[in-house]
């Protein structure tokens, strides 16, 4: 793998050079508590932040739109028309991506790519350049035991920390073309800079609050489909907002809905999220609901979230605890899988 250093000084022309290859997303702050990967113009470069926790929106939006268009038909020819807007738009640069949005994304690949190949999905992947960069955990973190707090695929370039600017992995073809074009901004990797990343992986591990392997808890949870407590106690809380499955980096559930126009004859067919914590999303034919209550679609995303992903060799949870941070009902769910575990 080929190493360069970035120096701070020299962030803000980095980016201003990444945007020659397609419009650039970073994390900037949105609110007092919050992050969001935000279009970042010349006069924005500023507001980049590097160091943050967690964004608002996870990176998955940007290849997978909360709402986009698949085809316009029209019945009376027997006619649909493509949506050609995912294969003609801008290349996305999402810059400041963490290890475990970035193994999401591997995530969604594994869905959308790799089992049912989805032709709007692939062409913004195909189109896009990921942009890792290092960070460190909070009390909301456990992407550790979920084999997610490194990657080593999945990411054009890699950015980690050191204590005067950042070792930056390549990792594609992409990567090394970035790099080349923009050699003047790099210098050669030091011991010292080797010796600082060792340092800042020691510090990294010791800040999380859970340790060793979970990737067990998947039979955990089908042996306690029936736990006496936390499956009631826990969903009486719960809202049935979504909002977990919305910020999740992981969710990929959606509905189809065609809206036709006024003359009777064209329309479009769109394709929106949808949640396993709506009521809606068990709805079938005749009126049937396969999980009529809220406990019985709690219960499933506990589920869905701590299956095992084979393409990607983990679980469908990456452990950026986002759906605990970000939940009206203060809904912790990385401790109620530590209930759930026995406590450990």
């Amino acid at each position: 793998m080929r190493y360069v250093k970035l120096k701070k000084e020299k962030i803000k022309e980095f980016l201003l050079a990444l945007q020659d290859y397609g419009e650039l997303y970073a994390p900037i702050k949105v609110s007092e508590k919050y992050f969001d990967f935000r279009k970042i113009t010349n006069e924005q470069v500023d507001e980049v932040v590097l160091d943050y926790n967690r964004t608002l929106r996870p990176p998955r939006r940007f290849f997978f739109p909360e709402k986009e268009v698949l085809f316009t038909f029209n019945s009376k020819k027997v006619e649909m028309y493509e949506n050609k807007e995912a294969f003609t738009s801008e290349p996305v640069v999402l810059f400041g991506v963490h290890a475990c949005d970035i193994v999401g994304l591997r995530i969604m690949d594994s869905r959308f790519i790799d089992d049912q190949p989805d032709p709007y999905y692939r062409a913004r992947r195909e189109k896009g350049i990921i942009i890792g960069i290092s960070c460190l955990p909070d009390e909301y973190c456990f992407c550790n035991v979920r084999r997610a707090e490194f990657v080593d695929s999945g990411f054009d370039l890699f950015l980690s920390e050191v204590e005067d600017g950042y070792v930056i992995r390549v990792g594609s073809v992409k990567g090394h073309k970035i790099i080349d074009a923009t050699e003047n901004l790099y210098v050669e990797v030091t011991k010292k800079d080797s010796d600082d990343l060792t340092a800042f992986d020691v510090k990294k591990s010791k800040m999380f609050t859970v340790s060793g392997n979970w990737d067990s808890l998947r039979y955990t949870l089908e042996l306690n489909d029936e736990h006496p407590v936390i499956w009631m106690r826990e969903s009486e809380k719960c809202l049935g907002c979504g909002n977990c499955t919305i910020t999740c980096p992981t969710c990929r559930c959606y509905d189809v809905k065609d809206y036709p126009n006024l003359d009777g004859e064209t329309g479009v067919r769109v394709r929106i999220w949808d949640s396993c914590q709506f009521r809606e999303h068990g709805l079938v034919a005749g009126g049937h609901n396969f999980r009529p209550t809220k406990e019985s679609r709690f219960k499933n995303r506990y589920m869905c979230k701590n299956a095992y992903c084979k393409e990607v060799t983990t679980a469908y949870c990456v452990g950026c605890g986002r759906c605990t941070y970000f939940c009206p009902a203060g809904i912790n769910y990385k401790q109620n899988l530590i209930e759930i575990r026995g406590g450990i």
